[in-house]
């Protein structure tokens, strides 16, 4: 088995606020992250694929593929974006990295090539914050 990672990058707003609470609990809870004028973050997306070498080419997938299908279904759709407003995927879901990193996965997965398989999304919300998610 060989795993491969593309890395890329996108900048998104959000906050983090639960509708079912007041404002100061809201706040209590989530902090600076609750901001009524949103926040944003430099997010840094690591995709790690898994599968086996094709004989022919020497590749587990040909990066440029692999590249695409996450602009087009991942950068594309969050790049410059309200998390909270302006992701399909995202709505009705708390816009936390946790959930984020999830809602990524869905997206990809639907859209490989088989045989490749996602191994890893790894979700970098700052320099010193991030997520990993291997699937369900």
């Amino acid at each position: 088995m060989v795993y491969l990672t593309r890395i890329e990058h996108f900048n998104a707003a959000h906050k983090l606020y639960n509708p079912d609470w007041t404002e100061e609990k809201n706040e209590v809870v989530f902090g600076k992250c609750a901001n009524k004028n949103w926040h944003g973050h430099n997010y840094e997306l690591y995709v790690t694929v898994k599968g086996e070498v094709v004989e022919e080419t020497g590749f587990l997938v040909d990066v440029k593929i692999l590249s695409l299908l996450i602009k087009q279904f991942v950068i594309e759709k969050l790049d410059h974006k309200n998390l909270n407003v302006d992701v399909g995927f995202l709505k009705g879901r708390m816009c936390s990295s946790e959930n984020l990193v999830k809602s990524i996965w869905d997206q990809l997965k639907a859209h490989l090539p088989p045989p490749i398989m996602l191994h890893c999304i790894k979700l970098y919300e700052t320099p010193r914050i991030y997520v990993e998610y291997y699937g369900d």
